[in-house]
C-alpha cells in the first residue's frame, strides 16, 4: 500500500489523532468517505456517457432509441391527507 508499513500507518494515525482530536476524527473520516463516494459516482457517470455514443452507433441505420413516457400520471399531485 504505497510502500507504507504498519509502523508508518500507526504513526500517521497518531499524528492525525493529535492534530484533529478524538471528536473531530470521525467527522473528518466521514467527510473523506463521502468525497470518495461522490468521486466514484461521477467517474461512473462519465464512463456511461462515454459508452453511450458507442451504444447508439451500434444500432442499425434508421433505428434510434426512444424514450417512452408514462402518460398515466395524474394531472394534480396526490394528497396524503
Amino acid at each position: 500500500m504505497f510502500g507504507l508499513g504498519p509502523g508508518e500507518l500507526i504513526l500517521i494515525s497518531l499524528v492525525i489523532l493529535v492534530v484533529f482530536g478524538a471528536k473531530k476524527v470521525p467527522e473528518f473520516m466521514g467527510g473523506i468517505g463521502k468525497g470518495i463516494r461522490e468521486f466514484k459516482r461521477n467517474m461512473n457517470d462519465v464512463q456511461r456517457e462515454i459508452a453511450a455514443p458507442a451504444d447508439r452507433e451500434a444500432l442499425p441505420p434508421g433505428e434510434s432509441r426512444s424514450v417512452q413516457h408514462d402518460d398515466t400520471e395524474e394531472k394534480e399531485p396526490k394528497r396524503l391527507m
